[in-house]
C-alpha cells in the first residue's frame, strides 16, 4: 500500500502558508499584527440579506437538501444581474449555475472538462486555484503572462504554435488577483476572435467585478457578441456583498460547459444551505446601495495606504480595481525576495503581506496587499513599515508629520 498520492504529489508546498503560521503564533502570543494578507472583507452583510437568512432558517422545512446546480429564484437573480449590469441576456436553466464560491466553480468545472495530459494556459502570477484546480484534475499548464498588451497576445500564439497537445483551455482573471490589473472590452473583444479561431475555452475569473475605482467600470466577457459560444464567467458574492464566508458564488455562459459542470456537480453536492440561497437572491434583488458603499470605502483605503506608504519610503502603484495592491518590493530590499520581505514585515513592523512568488515564480519580487483593515491601522501599518525601512538602512521620505 502505498502513500505516495498521484495527486497530492502534485501539489508544491503552500508558500504563503508559511507566512499564515507565523501570523497566527504572533497573534497567539499577544501581539497586535495589521493583517493585509489575506483578502477576508472586515464588513458584514447588509441587514436585510441578514434578516432573510433568519427568516427563511426559522422555516421547517428549509433544512432538507437542496438543488447542487442552485435554486430557480437564485439562478433567476443572478440573470437579472447580468441583464441590468452588463446588458447580457443568460438563460438562467441552461446558461447559470450557482457555485460555493468562484473558487469551488473553477475546481468543479476543471474536474468536468480536463483529462490527464490536457494542456491549459493560466496567468503567471495567478490565485492558486486559475493552476492548481486544473493541476488536481490531471491537467498540464502553460504559463502565459498577466500583463493585457501585444506580449499577451504574442504569448497565447507561441503556446499554440510550440506546446504539445495545443491547448484546450485559457483562463483569464480581470480585475486580477493578485495583480488588480484591469482590461477594456476591446481586450475581450479580440480575445474572443483568438479562442474562436485556435477552438480554445475560455474561463474568466470576474470575482471583482463591482470593486472597480475612478468611475470606471470592470466589463464583462460576455458582452462580446458570440462570447458564449467559447466561454464561461464566474462571478463572487464575496466581496461584492461582504459575504465571503457564505460561500455564494456563479458560472455563467456556455451552455455545454455549464451542463458539465452541473453534472459533475450532482455528483459531489446538494448545493449550499437553501436558506443562503434565499438569502443571496435578497442580496441580489433587493436595495444595491451596499455595493457603491463597498466600492467607495475601497477606494478610500486604496488612496489612503498609496499615499501613506509612500510617506514611509514604499512606492506602490494605484490599482484600478479589487481589494488588493500589487506592491514591487522596495528597491534597496529586492534581492532579499517576496517571502523573506513578508516574514521581515511581519517580524519587526507587526503587518503581514502575501508574498508574490506565492501567486507564481512571475510573481517573485512582489507582494500582495490587501485592503482589509480601516484606514486608522492603514496609517498604522505604514507607520510601523517606515520604522522597519530606516532600520534597514533604506532611505525614506522628509515629511511634516507623521506617515
Amino acid at each position: 500500500m502505498s502513500d505516495e498520492f498521484y495527486r497530492i504529489k502534485r501539489l508544491p508546498p503552500y508558500v504563503i502558508a508559511e507566512v499564515n503560521a507565523m501570523r497566527a503564533a504572533a497573534r497567539a502570543a499577544g501581539e497586535d499584527i495589521i493583517d493585509l494578507g489575506m483578502g477576508n472583507p472586515d464588513l458584514p452583510p447588509p441587514d436585510h440579506v441578514i434578516a432573510k437568512l433568519v427568516e427563511v432558517a426559522q422555516k421547517p422545512n428549509a433544512h432538507g437538501y437542496s438543488q447542487s446546480k442552485g435554486i430557480p429564484g437564485l439562478r433567476r437573480a443572478q440573470a437579472n444581474y447580468y441583464a441590468r449590469r452588463f446588458g447580457v441576456e443568460v438563460d438562467p436553466e441552461t446558461e447559470v449555475v450557482v457555485t460555493m464560491g468562484s473558487k469551488e466553480g473553477l475546481a468543479s468545472l476543471a474536474t468536468a472538462i480536463t483529462a490527464p495530459g490536457d494542456v491549459v494556459l493560466a496567468p503567471n502570477p495567478s490565485y492558486p486555484i486559475h493552476t492548481f484546480g486544473f493541476i488536481i484534475a490531471g491537467a498540464t499548464i502553460r504559463s502565459v503572462p498577466t500583463t493585457p498588451d501585444e506580449n499577451y497576445f504574442r504569448a497565447l500564439e507561441r503556446a499554440m504554435h510550440f506546446t504539445v497537445p495545443r491547448p484546450s483551455i485559457l483562463v483569464v482573471n480581470y480585475p486580477g488577483n493578485p495583480t488588480a490589473e484591469t482590461v477594456d472590452l476591446a481586450f475581450y473583444d479580440r480575445l474572443v476572435a483568438w479562442a474562436k479561431e485556435n477552438q480554445v475555452w475560455i474561463l474568466s475569473d470576474l470575482a471583482y467585478s463591482e470593486l472597480y475605482f475612478d468611475g470606471n467600470p470592470t466589463p464583462s466577457i460576455l458582452q462580446v457578441p458570440g462570447a458564449k459560444d467559447i466561454a464561461i464567467e464566474f462571478t463572487s458574492m464575496s466581496k461584492t456583498y461582504s459575504m465571503a464566508g457564505w460561500r455564494m458564488g456563479f458560472a455563467v455562459g456556455n451552455q455545454k460547459l455549464i451542463a458539465a459542470m452541473t453534472r459533475v456537480k450532482s455528483y459531489l453536492d446538494y448545493g449550499a444551505f437553501t436558506p443562503i440561497q434565499a438569502a443571496a437572491c435578497a442580496a441580489l434583488n433587493g436595495p444595491q446601495d451596499i455595493v457603491e458603499k463597498n466600492r467607495q470605502l475601497y477606494q478610500k483605503r486604496r488612496d489612503v495606504m498609496v499615499e501613506s506608504f509612500a510617506r514611509a519610503g514604499w512606492d506602490i502603484p494605484s490599482p484600478r480595481a479589487s481589494m488588493f495592491a500589487w506592491a514591487p518590493l522596495p528597491p534597496a530590499l529586492k534581492e532579499m525576495g517576496s517571502l523573506e520581505f513578508s516574514k521581515q514585515l511581519l517580524t519587526h513592523a507587526k503587518v503581514a503581506v502575501a508574498p508574490g512568488v506565492g501567486y507564481g515564480e512571475d510573481g517573485e519580487g512582489f507582494v500582495r496587499i490587501a485592503m482589509v483593515e480601516n484606514e486608522q491601522r492603514l496609517r498604522q501599518a505604514a507607520r510601523n513599515v517606515k520604522k522597519y525601512l530606516q532600520s534597514m538602512g533604506v532611505n525614506t521620505p522628509v515629511t511634516k508629520g507623521a506617515a
